[in-house]
């Protein structure tokens, strides 16, 4: 399994709207996608802004290509992201993830 971490930043102000855009049409064709098998958004609130991170877990890399390309490392992004994003990140992480059995 492979995790993929999507990180953005907001202003406060846009912080309310955004993650009702993250949870519905931002997250929307990750489930549209074969091989996802978990969506999570994380949010974090700042003196100054808030932080955003989608977190998703693919059965594989091939699985990611299918929602984001041969360059599967790069970030994408959505129209609505215009004019709200702070900046615009170039790259995600990916991490192999490990289940732990209950025992």
């Amino acid at each position: 399994m492979t995790t993929r971490i999507w990180h953005g930043r907001t202003s406060l102000e846009n912080a309310k709207d955004y993650l009702q855009f993250l949870l519905h049409d931002g997250t929307k064709e990750y489930w549209q996608t074969k091989g996802i098998l978990s969506v999570k958004v994380w949010q974090r609130k700042e003196e100054d802004c808030c932080h955003f991170w989608t977190v998703t877990e693919w059965t594989n890399i091939g699985a990611i290509n299918g929602f984001a390309g041969e360059d599967y490392e790069k970030a994408k992004y959505y129209p609505e992201d215009n004019g709200i994003l702070l900046e615009f990140e170039e790259k995600v992480n990916h991490c192999e993830t490990y289940n732990r059995p209950n025992t």
